[in-house]
This record gives C-alpha cells, structure tokens and sequence, in this order.
C-alpha cells in the first residue's frame, strides 16, 4: 500500500527531506519520529537496516507502493544497463515524477493528484494513470479546461520550478507544457538514494 499519512513523517524517519515542504520542518527535527525519535542513533543500524531503509527512501520519494516498486525492479534486471540506474530511470519517467520535476506541481502528492483528476494530457489526450511511462519525443500539458486552477496559475509563473530545469526536459511554463527530449540518464536525476544498496536488498 502508499503512504497516506503525515508526510513530513517519512522525511524524519529517511533522515532526508524528500520534499521541499520537509526541509523547513527537517531543519527543526532532524531525529525520526515518534516518543524515542530523540535517542534513536541512524548509525548503529545493521546492513539489512540500511539496505531497506534506501529502498523505503525510494518507495516514498516517488510516492510509490511496495508492490509497483518490485514491478519496476522486476522491469530493470531485464535491462542492459546497470539495474539500479535503470530502476531510477524507470521512476523517474512516471508521468506523475514528470509532472513535478517538470515544474508543474509543488509534490509529487500533488502530481498524482493532478494526473489521476483528469487535468493532464500527452500528447493532446488525457491521461489519467500517474504511472503512465512517457517516451521521449512525447509532450505533456496541462488540459485547456484546468488552466484557470490557482495551482496551474502559480506554475505558469514558474513557482513550482527547481533552480535548473533537468536536462531531459524542455519547459515552457508559461503556456504549461513540457517534453521529455531524452530518456533520462541517473547522473541527471537529483533523489538522495544510494541505488546501489536498494539493489542490494532486492538481491539478497
């Protein structure tokens, strides 16, 4: 199953903010939750503790369940490339992962939110489905009839944008659109994960 609880919970629990709306409160408590968060010490956890706390890491980044993330797993080992990179990859080219790296949505909660309500379209048809894997060449945009929304408003001035727009991204803000220009490539993709621990677990 997703996380639907607190969300700022997982980043203290990760010990990373996984969104920009955890750095803020990650500042003020940088220990994990809970009645003994305060006496809970990261570095004595054990190999297996680690390895499965980078898969966690993952899982909640892309707002994912347990089950989809074996899914892409099972996707990457049929890959050439290294399987951890190519299980990066394949998250990142989720639609939704799209949508907020893209500068479209403030979280990626709220980019499977706008996905799944009916409010984006590939190439002109309406997509519904946040874990629709877009190719490169494909252009997303926000539907003529979601334009008006305070929250596509906000973006269009470029609010939701991180600094430097991926490299495999083409971003018009203004007009609220966007093209994957590449497949994307893990040294491109900014997720504080160590890949190479979450492959470990799933080859023990």
């Amino acid at each position: 199953m997703r996380y639907t609880g607190p969300k700022v919970r997982l980043s203290r629990r990760a010990g990373v903010p996984l969104t920009r709306k955890a750095v803020r409160y990650f500042e003020q408590r940088p220990y994990p939750p809970g009645e003994h968060g305060r006496k809970t010490n990261r570095r004595t956890t054990g190999d297996y503790g680690l390895r499965l706390m980078e898969k966690q890491k993952l899982r909640w980044y892309y707002d994912v369940s347990e089950r989809q993330l074996r899914r892409y797993w099972d996707l990457a080992v049929r890959k050439s490339g290294a399987s951890g990179a190519e299980l990066v990859v394949l998250l990142e080219s989720r639609l939704a992962s799209l949508v907020l790296r893209s500068g479209l949505a403030p979280s990626i909660y709220a980019a499977r939110q706008y996905v799944a309500h009916g409010h984006i379209s590939v190439d002109g048809r309406k997509v519904d489905i946040p874990s629709y894997l877009v190719k490169p060449g494909q252009v997303v945009s926000v539907r003529e009839r979601s334009r008006t929304m305070q929250p596509f408003v906000a973006a269009t001035a470029g609010v939701h944008a991180d600094e430097r727009i991926a490299g495999y991204l083409s971003v018009d803000h203004a007009d609220l659109t966007f093209t994957l220009v590449a497949r994307p490539e893990r040294d491109q993709i900014a997720v504080p994960v160590d890949e190479q621990l979450v492959v470990e677990f799933y080859s023990r």
